[in-house]
């Protein structure tokens, strides 16, 4: 509730009328001032008249006065310059540290408000809190959230490739090839396929890159899958390659990396995806060099169009059959990997460069891809919303993560919107 009146003040949604201090003093709000998310008073410098004197200072919001002295304000000095104490229960008088009395107000917030800010906070989280009321919005407000949701997603993953990027001491093969594996495990196994190419260094799979059997072996070494893999001729050579790499080059497996199959379709196991990795790596890993030189979204599809062989061509698994094509990825595979990695890379090196003609590349193959359908768009289609291309979806998938799912409806502007309504008189 503290959040809520902080949101009430920051927005000036106070019911409408004259306010006045606990003693009977008007107050006008001036400037509501700087909102602080960190220590200190709630508010940094606003501008208040209460009565006939004008005060410059912080302001501290409380559900209930008595939070002051729960807080430990009292005795800190930092909360000694707080020129107004905005309460939603006056229980108690106030003072710095040094006497003096604080003036004090409760806020006048519409009760219908407070209300249906409990209804979307409480809703299930498997449910949109404001479906019902979506299609009452104006289409050009949702739709600049939406263009927003999506740069604040795509900055957001070129934010992930820097950050491999200096781990990897400016190497962006080396970071395109994390980059890629976490999209290989697809949310569920991300962060297994992360850790096996991140204790993957790509000058020693360069130094093997003519012998696809030494890849799959330092691959699927490295993923901990080969220790209980069934004795058969394929595995066993894997087993005495990876030995043997282990050795000469010191290679240690990350520890207790757990594998995620379960409600899993069989083309979509980290064993044929880590195959794929390894073919991509055959011949020398190049994909970044690949991905400037992209075009358009079917060049970028392109990329990711290759045939397994071997072994991999009818296998899933090293237990599991269940292939009958040896192509390494489906369509809608193909379409996710542009999505979260060809996209990204763009934007990544477009935004270290300069290259704007790089980021706008980014932008433009997301709008010509389908959209996204999945549990994070299905219920904003229901809802009216609509899904015309992959720019979009990622701003819906960003939506329902970041803001829906966790119910941060005051920092949505769509929960702002139907939320601010409320106080109108």
């Amino acid at each position: 509730m503290e959040e809520l009146m902080q949101y009430v003040w920051l927005h000036r949604l106070w019911l409408a009328g004259e306010m006045a201090t606990n003693d009977g003093r008007r107050v006008a709000v001036i400037d509501v001032g700087q909102q602080n998310r960190d220590a200190g008073p709630d508010f940094f410098n606003a501008k208040v008249r209460i009565g006939d004197e004008m005060w410059c200072g912080n302001v501290e919001i409380h559900v209930r006065a008595s939070d002051w002295h729960r807080h430990g304000h009292d005795s800190d000095r930092a909360y000694d310059s707080v020129i107004l104490h905005v309460v939603q229960y006056d229980d108690c008088p106030i003072h710095t540290g040094d006497g003096r009395l604080i003036a004090q107000m409760v806020m006048p917030c519409a009760r219908d408000f407070s209300q249906r800010y409990a209804e979307f906070i409480n809703n299930r989280a498997n449910e949109l809190a404001c479906a019902a009321e979506l299609r009452g919005l104006s289409p050009v407000m949702v739709r600049d959230w939406l263009d927003s949701l999506a740069f604040e997603r795509l900055y957001a993953k070129a934010d992930a490739i820097g950050d491999r990027l200096r781990r990897s001491a400016g190497d962006w093969e080396q970071a395109a090839f994390v980059t890629l594996a976490r999209a290989l495990g697809a949310g569920i196994n991300g962060d297994a396929f992360e850790r096996v190419a991140s204790s993957l260094p790509l000058r020693l799979l360069h130094k093997h890159c003519d012998s696809l059997l030494s890849l799959e072996a330092m691959i699927f070494g490295q993923a901990g899958l080969l220790a209980d893999a069934p004795s058969m001729p394929y595995v066993e050579q894997l087993r005495r390659e990876y030995d043997f790499l282990a050795l000469k080059f010191g290679l240690k497996a990350p520890e207790s990396i757990v594998w995620r199959m379960s409600r899993m379709r069989p083309a979509s196991f980290p064993h044929r995806r880590l195959a794929a990795l390894a073919q991509m790596a055959y011949g020398g890993f190049r994909l970044m060099r690949d991905v400037l030189e992209v075009e358009n979204e079917n060049a970028a599809r392109n990329l990711f169009h290759f045939d397994l062989t071997g072994f991999w061509t009818t296998r899933c698994s090293f237990t599991a059959a269940g292939v009958s094509r040896p192509s390494a990825f489906g369509a809608s595979t193909v379409d996710m990997l542009v999505i979260n990695v060809v996209a990204p890379l763009l934007m990544a090196y477009g935004s270290v460069t300069s290259d704007e003609s790089l980021t706008d590349r980014a932008v433009d193959i997301l709008e010509h891809l389908p959209g996204e359908k999945n549990r994070f768009t299905s219920d904003f289609v229901a809802a009216g919303v609509a899904n015309p291309n992959a720019f979009t979806s990622q701003a819906m998938v960003q939506l329902r993560r970041n803001y829906c799912d966790v119910r941060k409806c005051l920092y949505c502007r769509l929960g702002h919107r139907l939320l601010a309504v409320r106080v109108k008189p």
